[in-house]
C-alpha cells in the first residue's frame, strides 16, 4: 500500500538539504576553474567530441571519492591532512604536502592567468585586473566569515552553468555527440595520454579532497544530516561534469570543426566570436572570469588549510588573524607569489596551466590511496568503513591512474 504523501515532511527535508548545501557543490564547481576551462577548451578544439567519453568515468569516480571525503570528515571530525599525518607519519606527510603545495601554487597562478586572460579578451589590462582581483579575494577571505564566503561561492557555482548557453549558440551536432559518447575514437600517443591525464586531473584534483573534508568540518555537519550531504555531493559532481561537457562541446562544435587551434581559454573565447557570435564570446569570457576569481579564493584557502592542519596549526576562515596567523600568512603568500608570476612580462602561462593539471593527475593516486587505506580502518571509521562497491571503484581508479602515469612517464623518457 502506498504511503500518504507528507508535504510537510518533504518541505522539512528540503530545508535541511539547503542548510547542508555548500561543501559538495562548491568543491565540485571550483574544479571548473581557469585550468579546467583551459584544459577542456584545448581538448575540445583538438579532439572534438571524441574526448567527451572521459567525463563519464570521471563523474562516477568524483561522486565516490567526494562521498568518502564527506563521510571521513563527519565521522572523525578531522581533516584529511590530519588523518594522513596520524596514519602515515610526519615524513610521508611532509613529502606529499611539499608536492601538493608546489602544484597548488601553479594552480593558483593559473587562476590569476584566467583572470588576466578573460579581462584581456574584454579589453582590460592584466596589470589592472589581476591586482584588483587579488585584493578582492584577500579581503573576502581575511575579512569575511565562512557563511558569507559560502554564499558568494554558491552564487559563483551556479553562474558557471552559463557555459550551457555558450555551447548551444555553437549549434552542436547532437547525433555526433551521442556517437562519440558511446563509441569514441581513441588514440594512443603522448599528447593524447597527457590530455586524458589532464582532464582527469582537473575533474578530480588532489586539493579537492582536502577542501571538501575541511569544509564539512567547518560547517559542523553530523551523521544525522549525512544523506543530505551525499545529495550535496551528487549535485556538485553533476554540475562539475555538466559544465565540463558543455565547455568541450562549445569548442568542439566551433573550433574543432573549423580547424581552429588554441593554446588557452582566452583564445577560445576570442575564436568563438566570429564562429558563434558576440553572445557566445561574452558568455565564455565572463564565465572564465567568474571561475578564475572563484578558484583563486578557494585554492589558497584549501592549501593553507591542509598544510596548517597537517602540522598542527590553527586554520579556518572563521578564525581571526591573531588566532590562526600561519593559516592567513600562508594564504597571503600563495596569492602574492601567484600574482607576481602572472605580472612577469614573459611568464610561460600556457605551460603552467597545462602542466599544473598534469601534476594534479600524477598526485591524485597518491592522495587517493592514502584515503582508501584510512577509510578502511575500523579504529578510525568504526562501522562507517568503505563498502565493497566504494573500494572496487576507488582501488580501480587508483590502479588505472597509476598505469596512465607509468605510460606518461615512459613516453616522456622515450621522448614521446
Amino acid at each position: 500500500m502506498l504511503k500518504k504523501f507528507n508535504a510537510k515532511a518533504v518541505f522539512a527535508g528540503f530545508l535541511v538539504f539547503f542548510s547542508v548545501l555548500g561543501p559538495g557543490i562548491i568543491t565540485g564547481s571550483v574544479d571548473n576553474d581557469a585550468g579546467g576551462i583551459t584544459t577542456y577548451s584545448v581538448a575540445g578544439a583538438i579532439y572534438g567530441y571524441d574526448i567527451l567519453w572521459t567525463l563519464i568515468p570521471s563523474l562516477i569516480v568524483l561522486i565516490v571519492i567526494q562521498e568518502m571525503n564527506a563521510r571521513m570528515g563527519i565521522v572523525t571530525g578531522k581533516g584529511l591532512a590530519d588523518l594522513i599525518r596520524e596514519n602515515a607519519g610526519v615524513k610521508v606527510t611532509f613529502f606529499i604536502f611539499v608536492c601538493l603545495v608546489i602544484a597548488d601554487i601553479g594552480n593558483t597562478t593559473t587562476e590569476f592567468a584566467g583572470v588576466a586572460g578573460s579581462m584581456l579578451a574584454l579589453g582590460v589590462s592584466k596589470y589592472i585586473a589581476v591586482p584588483g582581483a587579488a585584493i578582492a579575494v584577500w579581503l573576502l577571505v581575511v575579512k569575511g566569515s565562512y557563511k558569507s564566503a559560502e554564499k558568494i561561492f554558491l552564487v559563483f557555482s551556479f553562474f558557471l552553468l552559463s557555459y550551457i548557453v555558450s555551447a548551444l549558440l555553437g549549434k552542436p551536432d547532437w547525433g555526433e555527440i551521442g556517437r562519440a559518447m558511446i563509441h569514441p575514437r581513441q588514440e594512443f600517443d603522448f599528447d593524447y595520454i597527457v590530455m586524458v591525464i589532464g582532464i582527469v586531473g582537473t575533474t578530480i584534483a588532489p586539493w579537492m579532497q582536502f577542501y571538501m573534508q575541511s569544509s564539512v568540518i567547518e560547517k559542523g555537519l553530523t551523521l544525522e544530516k549525512y544523506k543530505y550531504t551525499v545529495a550535496d555531493v551528487v549535485v556538485g559532481a553533476f554540475i562539475t561534469v555538466i559544465v565540463a561537457f558543455f565547455i568541450i562541446v562549445a569548442c568542439a562544435s566551433t573550433l574543432h570543426v573549423n580547424g581552429v587551434k588554441i593554446d588557452e581559454a582566452k583564445d577560445a573565447a576570442i575564436a568563438l566570436k566570429p564562429l558563434a557570435g558576440d553572445a557566445a564570446y561574452i558568455i565564455f569570457a565572463a564565465g572564465l572570469f567568474v571561475a578564475s576569481i572563484f578558484s583563486a579564493a578557494i585554492l589558497p584557502i584549501a592549501t593553507a588549510f591542509y598544510v596548517c592542519e597537517a602540522f598542527g596549526f590553527e586554520a579556518g576562515i572563521d578564525k581571526k588573524w591573531k588566532d590562526a596567523p600561519q593559516f592567513y600568512w600562508l594564504f597571503t603568500i600563495i596569492v602574492i607569489v601567484s600574482v607576481a608570476i602572472i605580472l612577469l612580462p614573459k611568464a610561460p602561462l600556457i605551460q603552467i596551466t597545462i602542466w599544473s593539471q598534469v601534476v594534479n593527475g600524477v598526485l591524485l593516486p597518491v592522495v587517493l590511496i592514502s584515503m582508501l587505506i584510512i577509510i578502511n580502518k575500523r579504529d578510525v571509521m568504526g562501522a562507517h568503513v568503505n563498502g565493497k562497491l566504494g573500494n572496487i571503484i576507488g582501488w580501480a581508479t587508483a590502479v588505472v591512474l597509476l598505469g596512465m602515469n607509468a605510460v606518461f612517464l615512459g613516453m616522456s623518457v622515450l621522448g614521446g
